[in-house]
């Protein structure tokens, strides 16, 4: 390799949660001299900081191993299908300490510039306490997820009691037990807030932008036997995974007409009951189409809704009336639905209710205010953009990456942009698993990067007619769905943020794999080397 030798590290990591901490291993075995910036005191990214009640996988935990190492696997036992966030950060923990990564992770350390010296061939590393070093690559991996979105409402300043949004929650933890409580956003982070702090809140109002499906979760304890079972069976899992678009949920190769309508409503049943190994994320293409399929589908899930509530006209307010299944993501649930059967919790629809301004004491909608000991923001994110955006990051003729996304994101590969030489966004920007689609983008930066270097070039930078052809391509993909026009998948939640693909590839993950190698076999022709 030919190392640029005035950069320090020949890669800086920028984040310490599940995207970060494999770069930094697997970076380091490639012989990279690395370093990893990290914000938080600790790892685990999402991990870390998502510490709200009910905070959970709703991915199966078996599912999110990294796979990369026996060791690791045979070492770790879950606990549950699905863990719970101190879990979740404990096995951070565990893979960071078992593969000696902490040494070159440095924590409490904000990234607050990357300034691009073409002279030099490298990036110039500026840190929140005032120092900075240099590195000839930087991996961002910053999180999808990790700006969180809240609201301006008039009066919030004058607001005296306590708030958070769930990114962000306290280390220290949030006095919840007979408070008065009020949760804004009923996604997946809401629901998981919302069925927990019913049963322990002396009042719950839940505030609902948007009504959503929600799927049973039925979660449950992992036993030795089972847990070795997993364990012998992690390889096939694995594959299958990296085979059906990163989850191990079977997919039905048959047309849904095959079936009577019927038999289709039977199979819902079926699937809603939890029978194995049926899921409906595997159910027909035509269930994931705007179509009378789709639209059977969602009639059976707001039918199940329904069963649930006690209470008619709440039943019908959180039953969504305005997308199909599928046009948002889908959340899991334990109990959400029947908190609302609790006397303690009180529904608020806020397009029918807005919210009009905070007060001292609560929150003022048009028709009602609430005395609120504690406000929850489980608003969302702006993705993408907004944590790159965070970082005055300055490529090629000092312009920066929000000039850049002045007119909506734009990328290559949702990977690279023209103009920013050596600077890598792991954003595996699929549906599904995370980690399954994580491993092999960072393995194939690492490649890209010992390519570079033993091409004896010092920067390689995408073309701007790639950087427009991908974009153009994410573009018409959002354009021709219109489950897409609402989803925060295309900037749809953050008000005034054009509509662009920002965390969507638009094809299979094996597919998006496959591009990715026909492009490095290729050597790179998309890019530019220097």
């Amino acid at each position: 390799m030919s190392p640029n030798a005035s950069a320090r590290f020949d890669v800086v990591v920028i984040g310490a949660g599940i995207a970060g901490i494999y770069a930094l291993y697997r970076l380091r075995e490639l012989g990279l001299r690395v370093r990893a910036f990290e914000e938080a005191d600790g790892v685990g990214g999402t991990w870390y900081w998502n510490g709200y009640p009910g905070c959970r996988f709703d991915i199966q935990s078996r599912e999110y191993s990294y796979s990369f190492s026996r060791e690791l696997l045979e070492e770790w036992d879950w606990s549950e299908l699905y863990t719970a966030q101190p879990e979740n950060e404990r096995y951070c923990n565990f893979v960071v300490d078992k593969l000696d990564l902490r040494r070159d992770i440095q924590l409490g350390t904000r990234v607050t510039s990357l300034t691009w010296d073409g002279g030099r061939s490298h990036w110039t590393v500026g840190l929140a306490d005032g120092t900075s070093t240099t590195a000839q690559f930087v991996v961002g991996a910053i999180g999808d997820f990790s700006r969180e979105y809240v609201p301006s409402y008039p009066g919030f300043d004058d607001y005296q009691g306590v708030w958070a949004h769930t990114s962000r929650w306290p280390r220290e933890g949030i006095e919840l037990e007979g408070k008065r409580v009020g949760v804004i956003g009923t996604g997946s982070t809401g629901v998981q807030v919302i069925q927990e702090v019913a049963k322990i809140a002396s009042q719950l109002v839940v505030f609902q932008r948007t009504a959503t499906y929600c799927l049973p979760l039925r979660n449950r304890p992992i036993g030795p036997a089972e847990m070795r079972q997993i364990k012998d069976g992690y390889a096939e899992l694995f594959k299958f995974c990296l085979e059906h678009n990163t989850l191990s949920i079977p997919t039905d190769p048959r047309s849904a007409y095959d079936l009577t309508k019927e038999e289709r409503l039977a199979y819902y049943e079926r699937i809603w009951q939890g029978d194995p190994p049926l899921d409906i994320l595997g159910l027909w293409d035509e269930a994931w189409d705007p179509g009378p399929i789709n639209d059977e589908l969602s009639e059976f899930l707001k039918g199940k809704i329904r069963e649930q509530v006690d209470d008619a006209i709440i039943a019908e307010k959180l039953v969504p009336n305005d997308h199909g299944f599928g046009a948002k993501r889908p959340v899991a649930e334990e109990g959400y639905y029947a908190a609302f059967n609790r006397n303690n919790v009180e529904l608020v629809d806020l397009k029918a209710d807005p919210i009009e301004r905070f007060t001292a004491t609560g929150i003022k909608t048009r028709d009602h205010e609430s005395e609120l000991d504690v406000v929850v923001f489980a608003t969302g994110f702006d993705i993408v953009t907004g944590p790159l955006s965070a970082i005055e990051i300055r490529g090629e003729g000092g312009r920066t990456l929000r000039e850049h996304f002045a007119d909506g994101f734009r990328s290559h590969l949702h990977i690279m942009f023209a103009g920013f030489p050596n600077f890598y966004l792991p954003s595996p920007a699929v549906t599904g698993n995370f980690v399954r689609a994580i491993e092999p983008l960072i393995d194939w930066i690492g490649e890209m990067i010992c390519y570079v270097q033993r091409a004896g070039a010092t920067q390689i930078v995408p073309t701007n007619e790639a950087e427009e052809s991908w974009t153009q391509f994410g573009l018409k993909q959002v354009t021709e769905n219109p489950f897409f026009t609402k989803s925060k998948y295309v900037g749809a939640n953050i008000p005034g943020k054009p509509f662009v693909p920002t965390n969507m590839v638009f094809e299979p993950e094996g597919k998006f794999r496959a591009r990715r190698a026909e492009i490095a076999a290729g050597g790179y022709r998309e890019f530019a080397m220097g």
